[in-house]
């Protein structure tokens, strides 16, 4: 990977995509954004242990299968609305995911679930609400460089098409395979 940043790096520099004078300042807020995204991977990795620590998972794991009556279907789509919720109110998939699979791995195999749906429906779960949150890096990219002309509207040029196009199918197919897989 740090090989792969500073070809890119170069790549940029040297073709004058980003001006010599700029790149301090780009490598800069590049390593902020990083150490961001790994501030965010430690906090959520340690509200996942947490909750493991407290005990309080199994009891969790044990009322949501009653509730669900042990029908998979039902409780696929569950997870995955709830890590679509989840995920759209943090914006990031990165702090979602240890939180989703300290919850959903023991409801999956308390539900039937094989190894390969419980990765689809943990990583499904987290990838969902990514692309459709406001606060996402995935949607405040693109209307930082949509915007350029003053005219993108974040929530409804970027946020909701996204939603629309992004969310809604891979909400399906995550269902469809955690159902067949």
């Amino acid at each position: 990977m740090i090989i792969g940043a500073l070809a890119g790096f170069l790549i940029f520099s040297v073709s004058g995509i980003v001006r010599w004078r700029d790149t301090d300042d780009l490598f800069t807020e590049g390593m902020k954004m990083m150490a961001m995204i790994g501030f965010i991977m430690i906090a959520s990795s340690g509200f996942a242990e947490v909750l493991k620590a407290t005990g309080d998972v199994r009891s969790l794991v044990e009322t949501s299968a009653a509730f669900i009556g042990h029908n998979r279907g039902v409780g696929a789509l569950l997870m995955l609305l709830v890590g679509l919720l989840v995920t759209m109110g943090i914006g990031s998939s990165f702090s979602t995911v240890p939180i989703l699979a300290a919850i959903f791995v023991p409801l999956c195999v308390q539900l039937g679930f094989s190894p390969v749906a419980i990765v689809c429906i943990v990583g499904t779960a987290g990838a969902l609400g990514d692309a459709g949150s406001p606060a996402s890096d995935s949607t405040l990219g693109p209307t930082s460089g949509l915007n350029v002309d003053g005219q993108h509207h974040h929530i409804w040029d970027t946020v909701v098409p996204t939603f629309l196009h992004y969310n809604l199918p891979l909400l399906a197919f995550g269902w469809l395979a955690a159902m067949t897989l």
